[in-house]
């Protein structure tokens, strides 16, 4: 079973001796919760607790599952996906040690669970309705059977206006409930959907689209919040920057080169359409993307300590343009 979060933890029965022995192999998972107010999406109700489980003559241990998983895009000279290419070419890299690759599919046909966000600042909503025509034909386009998707709106908040769905005219009836805002949560939004995607179920591929002028101004969480949380969960970030100034002065630059950063260190891309009438081939290309990416895994050796951020290279023999996320955090 490939898990797409670098850590699980089970529960196992031992006796108290192998208890003992095991003790250096215990985990303790801890995930932060969401700060309040940051999202405005009602919460989900309380769920019946489980009937109490009957005594056991040995307590239960959590015994770490450490198996490391990668989205791999590979692109040729035409920055086109080069599909087909055997496990022998790709080479895996853990702070410079190389790894043994336990998984490879050449095409995975894991399910996906995107997370669309659409920025709905006045800076960018004079483009709304090609950006939705667009994000309209882009969800037909991607949505296989298996999938599933959720739609947000960030100006000063991050709305949830659509639930994780497979079906189309759902989602694009979202779509047409955007409204026009003041601000731009940009940190606050790549948190919120990174944290949507960690609820999900962990042997699915994980995708954060952002539509946005980049304009980051009024996001309660900073850069480290929002970075760290989407390295945590697994995501390809695809980020597009509408710029309705294309002047250096005349646009949040910093606000671009942040997003640039977390996007490189997910193993998405980033896109710069000229146009609104771009929208289209850019999602057109990401949906490539997705259906020929590589999925790789391997057992970390050595083992990092605990908390630090492990830096991850692969390589392909051969002319080609390679994108993954560079790096996990230790649990």
């Amino acid at each position: 079973m490939i898990f797409n979060p670098v850590w699980r933890s089970v529960l196992l029965p031992l006796s108290a001796a192998a208890a003992a022995a095991c003790t250096a192999g215990v985990l303790l998972a801890a995930m932060p919760g969401m700060p309040d107010g940051l999202a405005r999406a009602a919460s989900p109700q309380p769920q019946a607790h489980a009937p109490a489980r009957p005594p056991q003559s040995s307590p239960p241990i959590r015994v770490e599952v450490n198996l490391v998983t990668l989205l791999v895009s590979v692109l040729d000279a035409n920055n086109r996906p080069a599909p087909d290419l055997p496990r022998e070419a790709f080479q895996v890299f853990e702070e410079g040690v190389p790894q043994k690759i336990e998984v490879f599919e050449p095409e995975t046909r894991q399910p996906l669970d995107l997370v669309l966000m659409i920025d709905a600042s006045w800076s960018t909503f004079a483009d709304e309705k090609v950006e939705r025509d667009a994000a309209a034909r882009f969800i037909r386009q991607v949505l296989r059977l298996d999938d599933r998707m959720a739609i947000y709106e960030f100006d000063k908040d991050v709305t949830l206006l659509a639930g994780f769905s497979g079906d189309p005219a759902a989602l694009e009836a979202a779509l047409r409930r955007i409204a026009e805002g003041q601000g731009t949560s940009l940190y606050d939004a790549v948190y919120t959907g990174s944290r949507a995607l960690e609820r999900r179920d962990i042997e699915r591929r994980r995708v954060i689209i952002i539509l946005t002028d980049a304009g980051e101004n009024t996001s309660r969480l900073d850069f480290n919040d929002a970075r760290r949380e989407a390295v945590r969960s697994g995501a390809l970030l695809y980020t597009v920057v509408i710029r309705p100034d294309k002047s250096e002065g005349g646009r949040n630059t910093a606000g671009e080169h942040a997003l640039q950063t977390i996007t490189d260190e997910t193993g998405g891309a980033m896109f710069f359409p000229d146009s609104p009438q771009q929208f289209s081939s850019i999602f057109e290309r990401i949906n490539r993307e997705l259906r020929t990416q590589y999925h790789l895994a391997y057992y970390p050796n050595p083992r990092g300590p605990a908390g630090s951020f492990r830096r991850i290279e692969v390589t392909v023999k051969g002319d080609y343009q390679v994108r993954h996320r560079t790096g996990y955090f230790m649990q």
